[in-house]
């Protein structure tokens, strides 16, 4: 993505399903799990290097035994750092007698992390600062076991200032309006009153209190809590939590929107938002990787049992299709076949912006996440080069020409690496926007492969702000002196926010609609935003199942190719001398490409949620008013 933006969490859980003995005795060591939660941990960095987080819970731990550990950090490296940290603390403890690696009971009476459920979280802040604080698992202390509680997701919810106003009114007083703390906290007070139901029930039975904490601890109803905490969230969520006991579970929201898979077999159960991972990590086979279903939680039991059961009634499937164009790794099975189509579905829309001109045309990507999108443009065009072939022998009939032939048969793509990213240049660069020339070198070119007389076609997986394009890529490529360079988007034009996981908040950063209000004011049509803008606001204090996304008016007057084009007119340079075109992917051949992912709605406004309308809404305000705010 030429673009950079913030995105996506992650999450990875492992939960023991033997004493730890059982893999000392079968892998060697009694860090199986820890050593796997790294392996899921590192696997996922790409979804999150703002900060990580690794929490532990050893089961069955006499009283006066730790028996949960946390580390986090916003260090650099943050994955390296906590395994590291925790390399040394275990390194330390048996420092006199390293014999002691091999003793499971040892390790787990005396160091921390050596337990039985693990929960690590990647993160990519699209809410708060970037502070320790932020960073997940959160904890929820408490001197009863059963009270204690370990939150990490990939989440975010629309409607924030409801869910802290219920939390007042229970009479709680929260330290932040933000929805980690709201979740952690609406799930807590559902389980301190079950905990408190559970405890005079099991008193009126005449149990004594030490008997009552373990009653408890295999009583608890995690479904039920989970039932009554989600009720009026409203958002993406794929949530995972442990109780102190020994409990665990993974929520996912209704839509499916957020990504959850999920493997277990006699030894484990493991959790990670991209399925690849588990594939990788365990050597599993694909269809032995199931996705948590919409609405359901995945629970798994301090004694061992595991069953899906439904939190919330599942709704229509909108799973985040930029999961499928960018998010996630490349590397799943169907994710590598989508993203081939995307770009194969292009390629009938690219030959007419060349004029057929296979000869005088050089194909390249914006490293690197474009790179498999690219591969389908050349699937594509191969194609249509074969059929071409075809056609023209086809042609010559019984008179054939030995040179005209020559000509058919070698007729193929010009593919090169035209443009490359320095990563550090840009790492650098990010500290400070205003060094508008180094910016412009984020990107350099392969010089002597490009013609004046070319067309050269570069491949992006999405535009969102459009700013490297015009700052570095379209700047560069022009030194190559092409006579139209044509960049083709293989996700469709981003025109409204996201808000749920997605640092994607502010209409005017989306290059997409200031095309449209240009596009109004040239029209003489601009009285269109102030009408917007007045029915945005005639809907801020209405409950959110009536609120409607009146930003698709903005939109509605004009063709995706007259924006498209005026798209490329705003990102042109006024020093880049070539023609620019700019193509993006339909909605249609999104859906066709990608037909398990449908989620659409920062490409159609089409919010799979209520929270979502208001929150397009109020970004609209924010841009008339000229607030540079998120809108939630």
């Amino acid at each position: 993505m030429s673009d950079f933006i913030h995105h996506e969490c992650g999450i990875a859980m492992v939960r023991l399903r033997k004493p730890l003995n059982y893999y000392v005795e079968k892998y060697g060591t009694a860090l199986y799990g820890l050593n796997k939660m790294y392996l899921l941990m590192e696997k996922q960095h790409n979804r999150g290097q703002d900060g990580a987080g690794l929490a532990s819970i050893k089961l069955d731990v006499p009283p006066g035994r730790r028996y949960i550990s946390r580390q986090r950090s916003i260090d650099p490296k943050p994955i390296q750092d906590i395994f590291q940290y925790v390399q040394k603390r275990i390194a330390d403890g048996v420092a006199d007698n390293p014999e002691l690696l091999k003793d499971a009971d040892w390790l787990k009476e005396n160091l921390p992390f050596i337990g039985e459920v693990y929960l690590g979280h990647l993160r990519y802040g699209t809410y708060g600062k970037n502070s320790i604080e932020a960073c997940h698992p959160f904890l929820r202390q408490n001197n009863w076991m059963t009270r204690n509680l370990i939150v990490a997701g990939n989440f975010n919810m629309t409607n924030v200032d409801e869910l802290f106003n219920q939390l007042v009114e229970l009479g709680q007083h929260p330290k932040e309006k933000a929805d980690t703390v709201t979740v952690m906290e609406k799930i807590g007070h559902f389980l301190d009153e079950a905990n408190e139901e559970l405890y005079h029930q099991f008193r009126e039975d005449g149990l004594s209190k030490v008997e009552i904490s373990h009653k408890i601890a295999e009583s608890l109803d995690i479904g039920e809590i989970l039932r009554a905490a989600a009720k009026k969230w409203d958002g993406g969520y794929a949530m995972a939590g442990m109780f102190g006991h020994g409990d665990s579970f993974v929520l996912r929201d209704p839509s499916g929107i957020r990504p959850a898979y999920y493997y277990k077999d006699d030894e484990l159960v493991v959790v990670a938002s991209e399925r690849p991972v588990i594939q990788t990590g365990f050597n599993v086979p694909i269809d032995s990787i199931k996705e948590v279903p919409p609405g359901n939680a995945l629970i798994m039991k301090k004694n061992g049992d595991v069953f899906l059961e439904e939190i919330k009634q599942p709704l229509e499937r909108k799973a985040c299709s930029f999961e499928r164009i960018y998010f996630s790794r490349g590397n799943d099975a169907s994710i590598y076949e989508e993203r081939l189509e995307l770009g194969r579905r292009l390629t009938p829309v690219i030959m007419e912006a060349v004029d057929h001109d296979i000869d005088n045309t050089v194909f390249g990507f914006i490293p690197n996440t474009a790179e498999v999108s690219f591969y389908g443009i050349v699937k594509g065009v191969e194609e249509h080069l074969n059929e071409w072939k075809k056609q023209e022998i086809t042609a010559m009939g019984g008179n054939i020409d030995p040179a005209r032939l020559d000509k058919v048969i070698n007729t193929r793509m010009r593919v090169d690496k035209v443009a490359w990213k320095d990563v550090k240049l840009r790492t650098f660069i990010t500290q400070d926007d205003s060094r508008d020339d180094l910016v412009s070198h984020v990107y350099d070119v392969t010089y002597g492969v490009v013609k004046k007389s070319d067309n050269l076609v570069v491949m992006d997986d999405s535009i969102v702000r459009g700013t490297t394009l015009k700052q570095s890529i379209l700047k560069i490529l022009d030194r190559l002196e092409p006579k139209k360079i044509i960049v083709v988007s293989s996700a469709p034009q981003i025109r409204f926010p996201d808000c749920y996981g997605i640092d994607m908040a502010k209409m005017g950063d989306f290059i997409a609609f200031r095309a449209a209000i240009e596009l109004l004011k040239e029209s003489n049509q601009h009285k269109l935003i102030q009408e917007t803008y007045e029915k945005c606001l005639a809907q801020v204090n209405m409950p959110d199942e009536e609120v409607r996304n009146f930003v698709k008016d903005i939109y509605a007057p004009f063709t995706p190719e007259q924006i498209s084009q005026k798209c490329a007119e705003l990102l042109k340079p006024v020093d880049v001398n070539a023609e620019v075109e700019i193509i993006f992917q339909t909605i249609e051949d999104l859906h066709a490409s990608c037909p398990g992912n449908l989620g659409d709605w920062y490409f159609t406004g089409d919010y799979p949620t209520p929270g979502g309308n208001r929150v397009v809404n109020k970004a609209f305000i924010n841009f008339v008013e000229g607030r540079n705010e998120r809108a939630y």
